[in-house]
């Protein structure tokens, strides 16, 4: 990021670079099989900008599927839970709106590093050591990719991922459409579906990001934004409105009082979540309503 910011990039340019960089470094918490949620403050048109570059469900894949194979919930594991990436287009929608390096000159520090290879940190060491065994025993390319002579890399270990980077190099040459039109998506369709998932090509083409105003609270004076759902942002401004009822003025921070309010506040906040958030396009939502003062004052 900061070599993209030396170059002249923009603060969006950096935060692509970096996010690139994760899904290379961090591989357990970031990737573009995944999702991309931005606030960015724009100090030209003194404006805050949402996007919501997460992806849809296949479109073939309905509830009578799941209530036929008895399933009452969707696995966390396994191709059913695969959703279609947002995160490339994301990527392009921040670029052609706050870009200005180009998009190879972005991803060329990743792709270097995921040809030449970088030392794993302490944190992902551990947590490659604990899923690519798992995961690695119940998906194919899992152990090709994530090992090093066989074995899960550890803290220090040099690591490379060419296939990372051949996809990276597609993005940065061919555009969003390389990863939503191309090779890519036919790659990843094809084998979500030899798993019995429901991924589709047309699912990758037909994909938009949305550009939607963020929401906010105010607490204590401060104004904290937040997107809307599909996404669980605003569960922070629920737990803030609630928090806010109380007094801290004799309350010591990480006393046992504090941290009671703030999880019991998170609770709360949870279970609406689990009851209400929705893709806003197929959910009445009741965004003002969760958010508001008298509803925290209830709760």
């Amino acid at each position: 990021g900061l070599d993209i910011l030396k170059q002249g990039g923009t603060a969006i340019d950096a935060a692509i670079a970096a996010n690139a960089a994760l899904g290379l470094m961090e591989p357990t918490g970031s990737g573009v099989g995944g999702d991309l949620f931005a606030i960015v403050w724009d100090a030209k048109t003194q404006k805050l900008y949402g996007l919501n570059a997460s992806g849809r469900s296949p479109e073939k894949l309905t509830l009578k599927y799941f209530k036929d194979n008895n399933l009452k919930k969707i696995p966390s594991h396994g191709p059913l839970p695969v959703s279609v990436p947002g995160c490339v287009d994301g990527w392009f929608e921040l670029h052609s709106k706050f870009g200005k390096l180009s998009i190879d000159k972005i991803l060329a520090p990743a792709i270097k590093y995921a040809n030449e290879g970088f030392p794993v940190t302490e944190l992902i060491g551990y947590y490659l050591e604990r899923s690519v065994p798992l995961l690695g025993s119940k998906f194919p390319n899992v152990l090709d990719t994530y090992t090093v002579n066989g074995k899960a890399p550890s803290k220090g270990t040099i690591f490379k991922n060419p296939y990372l980077a051949a996809t990276y190099s597609k993005i940065a040459k061919g555009g969003r459409d390389a990863f939503y039109k191309g090779e890519i998506t036919k790659t990843i369709t094809d084998f979500i579906q030899e798993q019995g998932g429901f991924l589709s090509y047309n699912d990758f083409a037909t994909h938009t990001s949305e550009w939607v105003e963020p929401v906010s609270v105010n607490y204590r004076g401060y104004d904290v934004w937040e997107l809307p759902p599909n996404g669980q942002g605003i569960a922070a401004l629920q737990m803030l409105n609630i928090i806010e009822t109380y007094d801290f003025s004799n309350i010591e921070f990480g006393s046992a009082e504090h941290i009671h309010i703030v999880t019991e506040a998170k609770k709360l906040a949870f279970e609406d979540r689990a009851k209400y958030y929705a893709d806003m396009d197929f959910a009445k939502v009741p965004v003002e309503e969760l958010l508001s003062k008298e509803y925290a004052n209830k709760r």
